[in-house]
Order: structure tokens, then C-alpha cells, then sequence
């Protein structure tokens, strides 16, 4: 049941934050995210919007593999301060 919850919340993650030009599989996200999702995010499992909020977060945690399927952070974090 856990694995169940965690594939589609892996697979919905990556729905989530697609990357233009490159569509992966839904093997090739399994392939590249399960490792993070176990560990970063395993105290999320089975709930898929806790997986996926978690991953947003700790996406500069996450492995080259799966940061290639989610995408890099960006470079200006959205709690940053406006300078005026």
C-alpha cells in the first residue's frame, strides 16, 4: 500500500514541475526520485501532497537524476526580500 502511495505521489510530483523539452517516463521518474522521496520525504508517505510539497522543498537536496526531472531551484527563493 505504501509503495502504491509512494509511486503515484512520485508521479504526480513530477507531473507537478515538468521540464520543457525533456518528458520523462513514469519509470524513468521512479528510477530517478525513489531514492529522494525514501530519503527526504519518507515521513510524507503515503499522502501524494505531502510528497510532492516536501520534494519542492528540498529540490536543492535532491539527486542530479531526479533534480534533472523536477528541475533546478531557482536562483531567488520566493520567502527572498524585494530590495526597493
Amino acid at each position: 500500500m505504501a509503495m502504491a502511495g509512494l509511486a503515484l505521489g512520485v508521479g504526480l510530483a513530477m507531473i507537478a514541475s515538468p521540464r520543457a523539452g525533456h518528458a520523462f517516463t513514469e519509470d524513468d521518474q521512479r528510477r530517478l526520485c525513489t531514492g529522494d522521496v525514501f530519503r527526504l520525504c519518507s515521513s510524507e508517505i503515503p499522502d501524494r501532497d505531502r510528497i510532492i510539497a516536501c520534494m519542492m522543498k528540498q529540490r536543492a537536496s535532491l539527486s542530479d537524476g531526479c533534480r534533472s526531472v523536477f528541475g533546478r531551484p531557482s536562483e531567488r527563493s520566493a520567502s527572498a526580500t524585494v530590495t526597493r
